[in-house]
């Protein structure tokens, strides 16, 4: 194997790495956000329960306000809730299957610099050895 590829694979296997870090802070972020609409949702169930049966509930629709059952709104705050919930499994496993894969990458990516770093030396070592054949044999 070559110098050049060695260094083009080395090339290769870093942008693979490099990828699957992209994409593992692309899924954490979408964690957060995901996070966050929960703890949005949670906090209006629990508000739920300090309404009295006469409290008017609104639905934000666009740039209307349309008034909406409690029940039919509870309903729906608990099904984004379960959906958010499945939602953030989903990505939970993504990121460890990235981060799995990462390791894996990086792993890789060490092998090929250390065995970039033993061609160099075996080269530089057989070099040498030509030097001193040479000036042993003057």
């Amino acid at each position: 194997m070559s110098t050049s590829d060695t260094q083009q694979k080395l090339q290769t296997l870093s942008d693979e790495y490099q990828t699957l870090q992209t994409d593992l802070e692309s899924q954490i972020s979408s964690l957060r956000r995901l996070e966050s609409q929960h703890q949005e949702n949670t906090s209006v169930r629990n508000e739920f329960s300090t309404l009295t049966p006469e409290s008017n509930i609104y639905k934000l629709v666009g740039p209307v306000l349309l008034k909406q059952e409690k029940a039919e709104a509870e309903t729906a705050v608990q099904g984004r809730l379960e959906f958010i919930g499945k939602e953030m499994k989903r990505v939970e496993k993504l990121i460890s299957d990235l981060q799995s894969q990462s390791e894996g990458k990086k792993m890789e990516v060490r092998l090929a610099e250390t065995h970039a770093s033993i061609f160099l030396l075996t080269k530089n070592l057989q070099v040498y050895q030509l030097q001193v054949q040479m000036q042993e044999s003057v």
